[in-house]
């Protein structure tokens, strides 16, 4: 179960950079998300405790001041820990300038942990952007200079942990997830996606479990179920077109491979749903998140 403070934002595609959401969250032992897409670059921020973040077929173990980045469209999973749980803060964000300042920041699907050692004024930025959570164009503008700001922390204290390996960004592997991305929706099988990146079915799983540590049959149905985990969470489609959307004949087929993948059947995964607080229990939280932060804090600077 995870306890967090966040904020959607209606955004202008195409703006420069814009925020598309930011958020605190103070989570409980274990608790996971994904594995799941986004349509947008999300940077998160470890303020306390520990966790580990997956994606592109690797695994990195994470503590207080390290953060990562998710790309869009990349299956992305991360836990935290069940001794020290985190508390991380993260934003959201796009615009026609976000993959190239991205990329400037040496972040990337290969590379994409870095450490940064300022904690406060990451946490302050973020709070900043939350607190002026209006459409009106004084607190947009507002957000998106903090945006900028919190870019230009990342930049200036940035230390990249993990180097890219070129021998692992395989040309097939990439045309083979772009054709994944492209037809989910369909009845696609393992064979039309060798058969579209021109090699032997056997050859690209042995290139997918070189490169990504799964098997091509494993990256589509993990695609496909993340997909139906997001129309489950944000439409009232029934469980039939869900599957259907999702490239599945057989709802009783879907069915099965959805609980396979999260333990859930999709009908008892849609019960299973958070409803919505109250913007006052929100904020509550948010001090709640405010005053674990400090405390860790002062018991870092305690001489004793």
């Amino acid at each position: 179960m995870e306890k967090a403070y966040k904020l959607l934002f209606n955004t202008e595609e195409n703006d420069d950079l814009y925020v598309y959401c930011c958020g605190m969250s103070q989570t409980q032992p274990g608790h996971s998300f994904g594995p799941a897409l986004k349509p947008h670059f999300m940077i998160h921020y470890c303020l306390s405790g520990k966790g580990s973040f997956t994606m592109g077929g690797k695994k990195y173990p994470l503590k207080e001041g390290y953060g990562f980045l998710i790309v869009p469209d990349e299956l992305a999973y991360y836990v935290s820990n069940e001794n020290d749980p985190w508390t991380y803060a993260w934003v959201g964000f796009g615009g026609r300038r976000a993959a190239a300042i991205v990329s400037q920041l040496g972040l990337s699907l290969h590379q994409p942990v870095f450490k940064c050692k300022a904690s406060e004024t990451i946490y302050d930025l973020i709070k900043d952007m939350m607190d002026h959570n209006t459409f009106s164009v004084e607190d947009v503008l507002r957000r998106n200079g903090l945006l900028s700001m919190f870019l230009s922390v990342i930049a200036s204290g940035i230390s990249v942990t993990q180097k890219s390996d070129s021998g692992s960004d395989n040309i097939y592997v990439t045309k083979a997830q772009a054709y994944v991305r492209s037809n989910y929706c369909n009845p696609i099988k393992v064979t039309d996606i060798a058969d579209y990146v021109c090699i032997n079915r056997s050859y690209l799983y042995t290139l997918f479990e070189k490169t990504l540590g799964i098997s091509p049959q494993q990256y589509l149905t993990s695609y496909r179920i993340a997909k139906a985990v997001e129309l489950l969470q944000l439409t009232q489609l029934s469980i039939e077109a869900v599957a259907i959307s999702c490239g599945y004949t057989d709802p009783l087929v879907f069915s099965k491979a959805f609980k396979q993948e999260k333990k859930l059947s999709p009908t008892a995964y849609r019960k299973s749903l958070p409803k919505s607080g109250s913007d006052a229990d929100s904020r509550e939280h948010l001090r709640q998140v405010e005053k674990l932060i400090e405390q860790r804090h002062l018991q870092s600077n305690d001489p004793n």
